[in-house]
């Protein structure tokens, strides 16, 4: 059976590696580790087709270390078992582990006193973010580095290298620029992707030539790396809110349409109006009933429709005054309660017990209400609120706050009602 283009490409020293000079380049660490001849167990993250797998290949094969694959989710027990009596025989085996971050307790069990003791060095691989998807007993034990996605350039230089490469397409097809760098451009970065497209390109093209338009019949939408519970979503969920906070609206409905094509409406409408009460808030709270309504409107009519009321309160959102004043008044007030437990004024209990008429809540007194004192004596003069003036909406209630913390208010319920209600 044929190998894929992917796999006999795949470098063997590091000069064949395309791209991650901030790794490999002169005076970068993994170029040090070569020249000095030593290896530390580490951990590779980034996104798919990056090169993670074979970076850590190339690591072994270029200090002349022996090394074993093993696949966190589909490697078994008795495969480790047996990698670990190799390693007593086998000085320095280097242990490459695809989708580390699935490893269960029972192999992180295993796996951590031989890395412990460098019986063997460990070299994981992972598309998920280290900090929060690797086992902290692990991460302590290794170095972490990000392999980045790959740019344009770079993967039109692995692309030429494989029309040119024996172990590739031999000198034997040609392409036209423009269908080059359509793949290019259309891979995200994962190199294994733009391979692959070029290997169906070449089997279906006339005259050994392959050109735009047969590219474009193989991807007419980008590769994008987004699911629903890997890093990428949450990093484009990341954007969108903060876009929208920042008013940026161009970026905000790029994000949004990002989200979309991940079709998971679940966490869109929980991120659309978290951020519309979140960052919008008391700047203009009809733009947050508004939202509300149209993540309503786009769940009844579903995808791909659903996009019209979405970007409808994506725009207003990005253009309405912002106002944190919601979220931050209740953060503190949580904070305050954490710290202390006051007790609550009496008069304010829902049944109180052995207190005299003239002291309790009378609910046929409104006269009193905004005078009376409501918070614990201990917090009388906190102020959690805070306004942000932003909005015409907000000043108006700045300003219905500050005629109302002129009035002084008191505990003393018998001298209020004596005050306000005697003939």
């Amino acid at each position: 059976m044929k190998q894929p283009l992917a796999f006999t490409l795949r470098p063997q020293t590091l000069d064949e590696v395309i791209g991650q000079k901030h790794l490999i380049g002169e005076h970068k660490v993994l170029r040090k580790c070569v020249e000095q001849g030593v290896l530390y167990s580490m951990i590779f993250h980034g996104p798919p087709g990056t090169g993670k797998t074979t970076l850590a290949s190339v690591l072994a094969n270029s200090l002349s270390r022996p090394y074993r694959l093993f696949n966190a989710v589909t490697g078994n027990k008795k495969a480790l078992d047996l990698i670990f009596e190799e390693a007593k025989i086998t000085p320095g085996l280097v242990v490459i582990i695809d989708e580390v971050h699935r490893l269960n307790k029972d192999k992180q069990d295993l796996l951590l006193p031989h890395v412990e003791n460098g019986n063997i060095t460990l070299i994981g691989a992972t598309t998920a973010n280290p900090y929060h998807s690797i086992n902290p007993a692990i991460r302590s034990r290794t170095h972490l580095f990000e392999v980045k996605t790959l740019t344009i350039e770079e993967v039109k230089e692995a692309l030429t290298r494989a029309f040119l490469s024996p172990n590739g397409l031999n000198n034997e097809y040609t392409i036209d620029d423009d269908a080059l760098t359509l793949i290019a451009r259309q891979c995200s970065g994962d190199i294994r992707f733009a391979l692959n497209v070029v290997e169906i390109c070449a089997l279906a093209c006339e005259n050994n030539h392959i050109h735009l338009d047969l590219v474009t019949s193989f991807v007419q939408v980008p590769n994008r790396s987004i699911h629903k519970d890997g890093d990428e979503h949450y990093d484009a969920l990341s954007g969108f809110q903060k876009s929208i906070r920042g008013s940026d609206v161009q970026a905000a409905l790029y994000y949004l349409a990002i989200l979309i094509s991940s079709n998971d409406m679940d966490s869109i409408e929980r991120r659309l109006i978290t951020t519309a009460y979140e960052d919008v808030g008391l700047g203009n709270p009809a733009a947050c009933a508004r939202c509300v309504s149209a993540v309503d409107a786009a769940k009844r009519i579903g995808f791909p429709e659903a996009r019209i009321p979405l970007s409808n309160a994506v725009i207003d959102l990005c253009l309405s005054p912002k106002s944190k004043s919601a979220e931050a008044g209740v953060d503190s007030a949580l904070a305050c309660i954490r710290n202390h437990a006051y007790p609550m004024p009496p008069y304010l209990r829902y049944t109180p017990v052995n207190m005299r008429e003239e002291d309790t809540y009378d609910y046929s007194m409104s006269k009193i209400w905004d005078k009376l004192q409501y918070l614990p004596n201990e917090l009388r003069t906190e102020k959690f609120y805070q306004p942000e003036l932003t909005s015409q909406y907000e000043k108006v209630l700045a300003a219905n706050l500050d005629k109302l913390d002129k009035t002084s208010r008191s505990n003393q319920m018998a001298m209020l009602k004596r005050k306000y209600y005697s003939k």
